[in-house]
């Protein structure tokens, strides 16, 4: 999932005013990893990590990247509004995307993020480039994703830019779980191993046409057996992930309070905004 915010925009908080947001947190990559050849795992440390909460599952982060050619990272001020004042030269400006916090250590303030390659693209770029020692920063953990502890089935779908979040919904569902996993990939090497205590069934999708994306998660969609009270959680791209809802809201009549979806990325669109839940 990507994102370039406005760089202005100042939510409002609790009594209407701008919201403080926590500065971003400086790290060092320790560590880079190909987990499939379109997925890059790098892991970041630093002392101002100590206090990152342990994000839910599925929730994100902002990650802040040099741009490309600087030599250094540097960072918006806080504002005495709350809001972010940017007091450099436009082209440093960092690079900020969203992605998927996949496993925070506390005791060693080490923080996982996995990357997808896509070709084209700065934050894809940087992970095709990204080296020990290179320096980044985060943002949040944010996100509304509430795990129903009730729930005993699980229908969940996602394609690449969900790997990772499917990663920290299934680490959380107990024994008595039983999940049905759908993930529609490029091909046979991007399968990755999704340990998780319950029942899971992973069945990969290979995309036959490289530009349908999520036409296999809808056709699973469709011949879904859905038993009653099935909790549902999809993320893919933005158009089609609205495909699906429309089925199952409507014609399905599962009600929308048993969903959770996510738009991560939109074709045509190099900036999808991260809070895409389809709900309009």
């Amino acid at each position: 999932m990507t994102q370039s915010p406005a760089q202005n925009a100042q939510p409002s908080g609790p009594g209407g005013g701008p919201r403080r947001r926590k500065p971003p947190r400086r790290a060092a990559v320790t560590s880079v990893a190909r987990i499939a050849p379109r997925l890059v795992s790098v892991l970041v440390t630093g002392d101002e990590l100590d206090g990152f909460t342990d994000a839910a599952p599925t929730s994100h982060l902002k990650l802040f990247l040099p741009p490309a050619g600087a030599d250094r990272l540097l960072l918006p001020e806080q504002g005495p509004d709350g809001g972010q004042v940017w007091n450099h030269d436009e082209s440093l400006r960092p690079v900020i995307r969203t992605y998927t916090p996949r496993r925070y250590d506390p005791a060693t303030r080490t923080l996982e993020i996995q990357v997808v390659l896509h070709g084209e693209g700065p934050a894809s770029e940087w992970a095709q480039r990204v080296k020990v020692g290179d320096e980044v920063a985060v943002g949040g953990p944010g996100g509304r994703f509430v795990l129903d502890e009730g729930a005993t089935r699980w229908w969940i779908a996602g394609d690449e830019s969900a790997l990772p979040a499917v990663g920290t919904l299934l680490d959380v569902l107990p024994p008595a779980v039983t999940a049905d996993v759908h993930l529609e990939v490029q091909d046979a090497d991007d399968v990755i191993k999704l340990p998780s205590a319950a029942t899971v069934t992973v069945t990969w999708h290979h995309r036959l046409d490289s530009g349908d994306y999520g036409a296999a998660l809808e056709a699973a969609a469709r011949s879904a057996d859905l038993a009653d009270g099935t909790r549902i959680w999809v993320a893919c791209e933005s158009g089609k992930m609205r495909d699906i809802r429309r089925y199952l809201t409507r014609q399905r009549g599962i009600p929308a309070s048993q969903l959770v979806t996510r738009g991560y990325w939109r074709q045509g669109e190099s900036n999808h905004p991260d809070h895409d839940y389809g709900e309009d």
